[in-house]
């Protein structure tokens, strides 16, 4: 018995996704073929065409594909945390630190920022800015930060120096030892939000 249409279309997408990851992954964006990628997925170029529109299209949906992963994995790091405050801060340091993986540091802040461009203008930024700015307003109810900060203003600008940092790390020539700084700076910019009691 074949299978639904919609299953066939599920599943060449998660071929193509699949096989794209790892050549993206293991050589890089510029130096993966679409014809290996392809023929190791037993399709088509001209399904890539059609799923993805070309190359860059099927980078844009392993970025998402990561992205959603990396998502989950911070939101875990926050809800294992044992205060409100750990969890943002943990989830914080944990994002900047994704940049030291492989996989992570070669497909988003290495190719992914430099073929779909700034990745705070990326479609899944204004997701970001939106939890952060909820996490802040729940650590401000806590008292954690001042009443008078703005969420918004405040998420931007640390979703911006968070994202900064991971790109300094992944291009970095030693990037273990620019994590440590990165992290260490800005561990102690998120402090300074903190109100003076909760310290």
């Amino acid at each position: 018995m074949s299978k639904p249409r919609q299953e066939m279309i599920a599943e060449t997408r998660a071929k193509l996704l699949a096989a794209a990851r790892r050549a993206f992954g293991t050589v890089g964006y510029a130096q993966a073929s679409m014809d290996d990628f392809t023929a190791e997925a037993g399709l088509t170029r001209g399904a890539l065409y059609h799923h993805f529109g070309d190359k860059k299209g099927l980078l844009q949906a392993v970025v998402t594909e990561i992205d959603a992963e990396m998502s989950a994995r911070l939101c875990k790091i926050s809800a294992d945390a044992p205060t409100r405050w750990q969890g943002f801060v943990d989830e914080c340091v944990a994002y900047i630190e994704m940049a030291l993986e492989p996989e992570i540091q070669r497909i988003m802040f290495r190719d992914g920022a430099a073929v779909l461009g700034d990745i705070s203008q990326w479609p899944t930024a204004s997701g970001c800015i939106a939890a952060t700015s909820r996490n802040l307003q729940r650590l401000k109810a806590d008292g954690e930060i001042p009443a008078h900060l703005d969420e918004e203003t405040a998420a931007r600008l640390i979703n911006g120096a968070s994202g900064q940092a991971a790109l300094w790390i992944a291009n970095s020539e030693d990037p273990q030892a620019t994590s440590k700084k990165a992290v260490d700076g800005f561990r102690i910019l998120l402090d300074g939000l903190r109100v003076k009691s909760a310290n």
